[in-house]
């Protein structure tokens, strides 16, 4: 039998697929541009859209000629409609709500803990003070949410802040 050494090849060859569709929701243009340098560090093939409040990332969500991301990146503190609304809305609507979306805000409150868990959010995270710890904590959600661990979180793992900064 005669082994083909292309077909072994494109056998071994990790499989190419297309970039995961992330949406950031952020009224921050500095934290905008901040998330984007970040994600492009991470290396991750990766469309990113960003919205300016929740009242847009619903219209966006909304849009039938958008498809629906992979994940959603979510500020809790915005203007016209904040986090913790476009979440409920998200989680809410039959098409949206399978979608794992992140809280990535500043606030450590535990009331907006609470609120977003119960609301229906993936993970909750407190925005980093380095731009490296901000790639390790994308890279570490990436990976979790291919591994399913963002589908149902555990109340225990739903808060994530790094304790050490680089």
């Amino acid at each position: 039998m005669e082994i083909n050494n292309e077909n072994v090849k494109k056998d071994l060859e990790p499989e190419k697929k297309d970039p995961d569709k992330v949406v950031l929701a952020d009224d921050d243009k500095d934290d905008q541009e901040v998330f984007q340098d970040a994600l492009t560090e991470t290396k991750i093939p990766a469309d990113l859209t960003m919205v300016d409040n929740g009242k847009e990332l619903i219209n966006h969500l909304k849009d039938p000629t958008e498809p629906n991301p992979d994940i959603i990146f979510l500020d809790i503190n915005m203007p016209v409609k904040n986090g913790k609304e476009a979440l409920a809305e998200i989680k809410s609507d039959e098409k949206l709500k399978a979608i794992p979306t992140v809280m990535l805000t500043t606030s450590d409150n535990a009331k907006d803990v609470d609120d977003t868990f119960n609301a229906g959010a993936n993970l909750y995270v407190r925005k980093p003070f380095s731009f490296r710890n901000l790639i390790l904590i994308l890279k570490k959600i990436f990976m979790l949410k291919w591994a399913g661990t963002l589908l149902k979180p555990l109340r225990k793992n739903f808060f994530y802040v790094r304790k050490k900064y680089f």
